[in-house]
């Protein structure tokens, strides 16, 4: 039997390919003559660069940047095996685990970090950089990450102005000479699952606002300096087209053509009226959608297509016999766009079995069978602390692993 062993991490417990290869290792116990394949699997949030880098043979590299507040981090990113394609993801330099609780504060929270990997992916040759938009701590619509690219933010008396969402009130001119050139020559891609504007009631401050620590008040503050920045950058766009248009040749007419064929995620035409703030994924990780959207020409796609996509999950879902996939909670929410159904519905267009194996088996997980899964199982051994179940991930996965291979080895005999 041909196996494949396709989970997403288990969050604190097991890295991605530290759950695969404990699945792998159940599994030869349960069928010793097993062929296994080893795919560590994401859906675009934390763990996507390394599960990419494990599943291309491509390496990790570390970077000098700054947290959200400023100080100085040693923050990771992918180089994938083309050696032509980085993976950036937002929680690694700009992440709100990096902050304390009482350190929350999006008025104040920059995402410069990010901006400084993207600018380590091009230091180190990329070509196509993929950016996972999750788990930011900030609300600055990807200003800061803008600032670390070159793009300067400047007030009435033209000095720059601080980093954070609060301050972003008080911007009155976007200089964008000195962007750094090589992202013309760049594809980038966000990796992105929310399709929120970047203001309003669905916006980046009012629905993710109070999860980074903004007050009801902070909100509204922050609500109204994000829609009042996105005017200004639109406003510095579109002044741009014109002095690009008469010494390109035309690169910015076929850009904006290229932006509206098929295959490609409608970009903003700065000579249209529709602002950049109501554009779907504006909003996503505090409006780090909109920096890449609006001045980096991102393309977006679901995180859990790009990781499909890149790890060449279709081929090895065709080798397999039987599918595993899990991760590190499963329930109701794991069907709208998580790793396992993700994995479930790639496997089904070739007609193979899928199992799933999560730390926590939650509720409503019956809608995962019309999903693709066939059957969730729990790798908890009993009641146990939570300390016990960190500690004891790799042994419970592998185990639960093993067990149902067994018992799939019995049906088959029978």
């Amino acid at each position: 039997m041909r196996y494949l062993c396709a989970p997403d991490s288990f969050k604190e417990s097991l890295t991605a390919a530290e759950a695969a290869r404990a699945m792998a290792e159940g599994i030869r116990r349960g069928d010793p003559d097993a062929e296994i394949r080893c795919l560590p699997m994401a859906d675009g949030g934390e763990g996507t660069a390394r599960a990419l880098a494990d599943a291309t043979g491509g390496t990790m590299l570390t970077a000098s940047a700054h947290d959200p507040l400023g100080r100085p981090v040693q923050a990771g990113l992918a180089l994938l095996g083309d050696g032509r394609t980085a993976v950036v993801e937002t929680a690694a330099a700009s992440g709100l685990a990096l902050l304390r609780p009482s350190e929350r504060d999006p008025k104040a929270t920059t995402s410069y970090g990010t901006g400084e990997l993207i600018r380590a992916a091009l230091d180190a040759g990329a070509e196509t950089i993929i950016v996972g938009l999750g788990g930011s701590a900030t609300n600055d619509a990807g200003c800061g990450l803008l600032q670390a690219l070159g793009v300067r933010l400047l007030d009435h008396d033209g000095r720059d102005v601080r980093p954070g969402g609060a301050a972003l009130a008080e911007v009155e001119r976007v200089d964008l000479s000195g962007l750094d050139r090589r992202l013309g020559d760049v594809h980038v891609i966000a990796a992105c699952d929310v399709t929120n504007p970047l203001t309003g009631p669905e916006g980046a401050s009012a629905v993710f606002g109070p999860q980074k620590g903004a007050s009801r008040e902070d909100v509204t503050l922050l609500d109204g300096a994000l829609r009042h920045v996105s005017s200004v950058i639109e406003r510095a766009l579109a002044e741009q087209v014109p002095a690009e248009r008469n010494g390109d040749g035309g690169k910015v007419e076929a850009a904006v053509a290229e932006s509206s064929s098929p295959g490609h995620r409608s970009r903003p035409d700065h000579r249209t009226r529709t602002p950049i703030a109501d554009h779907p994924g504006a909003g996503a990780a505090g409006g780090i959608g909109m920096a890449l959207l609006a001045v980096l020409h991102a393309d977006f796609r679901p995180g859990i297509d790009l990781v499909i996509e890149q790890s060449g999950l279709d081929a090895a879902a065709q080798w397999a016999d039987i599918v595993f996939t899990g991760e590190g909670s499963i329930d109701a929410q794991t069907m709208f766009g998580k790793t396992p159904v993700g994995v479930a519905s790639v496997a089904k267009r070739h007609g193979k079995p899928v199992i799933a194996i999560a730390g926590h088996v939650g509720d409503g997980i019956e809608c995962l069978h019309g999903r693709g899964i066939d059957a969730v199982f729990g790798a908890a051994p009993g009641a146990a602390s939570l300390d016990e179940l960190l500690r004891d991930a790799r042994a419970n996965v592998a185990r639960t692993a093993e067990q149902v291979t067994r018992l799939m080895r019995i049906v088959r005999s029978h």
